[in-house]
C-alpha cells in the first residue's frame, strides 16, 4: 500500500502544475560568466550569475516553503535571504555609491536583521523589492564613469569606498548566501546543485 504524500512533502518535480506556485523566479536565465573579459564586465557577469543563482534556488516553491527556517534559533530562510539581498543592493549601490538618502526596505531604523524575519512576507513582496533594487544597482553601476568612483558607507564609519570594492563586496555577499541557499533548498525538497 502506497502512502499519499502532501503537496509539501513532494519535490517540485512531483507536483502537478496546479500545485506549483505562481513563481516570479520561474524561467530564470543564468548565464555563466565569461572566462576572458575586462574587469568591469567580469564583475557585472559574476554579480548577475549569483543574482540568478539565488532566484533559481527559490524556483517552484510556495510562500510557506520559502519561509521555512533552517533550524532554531536561526531565522534564516530563502525568503529572508532574498529580502536581505534587497537590503544589501540598496545599502551599497543606492546609499553608499549614489549617496541616496533612502531608508532600508524593511526597517526605517536601519536594522539589517529585520529583513531576515520573513514570517509575514510573501514571494511577490520580497522578489518585487529585490528585483527593483537589482535594477537600481545596475543603473548606478552602468552610469558610473569607472570602477574608481567613490561613495561613503555610513555603516563603516563613513569610510570612502570605490565602486570596485562595492561590486566585490556585494558579489561576496551573494556567494556566501547562495551557499546558505543550497542547504536551505535541500532541506525543503531535496533539490541540490548549483
Amino acid at each position: 500500500m502506497t502512502t499519499q504524500r502532501t503537496t509539501e512533502e513532494r519535490t517540485t518535480e512531483e507536483r502537478t502544475t496546479e500545485e506549483r506556485t505562481d513563481d516570479e523566479s520561474a524561467g530564470v536565465e543564468r548565464i555563466g560568466p565569461p572566462v576572458i573579459a575586462d574587469e568591469r564586465e567580469m564583475l557585472r557577469a559574476f554579480l548577475d550569475f549569483h543574482r540568478a543563482t539565488l532566484a533559481m534556488k527559490c524556483e517552484g516553491l510556495t510562500d510557506e516553503e520559502l519561509r521555512t527556517r533552517s533550524m532554531p534559533p536561526s531565522t534564516l530562510s530563502l525568503l529572508g535571504l532574498v529580502r536581505h539581498m534587497a537590503e544589501v543592493e540598496r545599502a551599497w549601490f543606492r546609499r553608499a555609491i549614489n549617496g541616496e538618502d533612502v531608508p532600508l526596505v524593511w526597517s526605517d531604523e536601519g536594522d539589517f536583521q529585520a529583513a531576515y524575519d520573513s514570517a509575514d512576507s510573501t514571494r511577490s513582496e520580497a522578489f518585487a523589492a529585490w528585483r527593483a533594487e537589482v535594477e537600481h544597482s545596475r543603473r548606478i553601476e552602468r552610469a558610473a564613469a569607472s570602477l574608481d568612483i567613490t561613495g561613503r558607507q555610513p555603516r563603516w564609519d563613513d569610510a570612502e569606498v570605490s565602486l570596485r570594492m562595492v561590486m566585490l563586496h556585494v558579489l561576496l555577499e551573494y556567494a556566501r548566501h547562495n551557499g546558505h541557499a543550497d542547504f536551505l533548498r535541500e532541506g525543503i525538497d531535496g533539490t541540490v546543485g548549483a
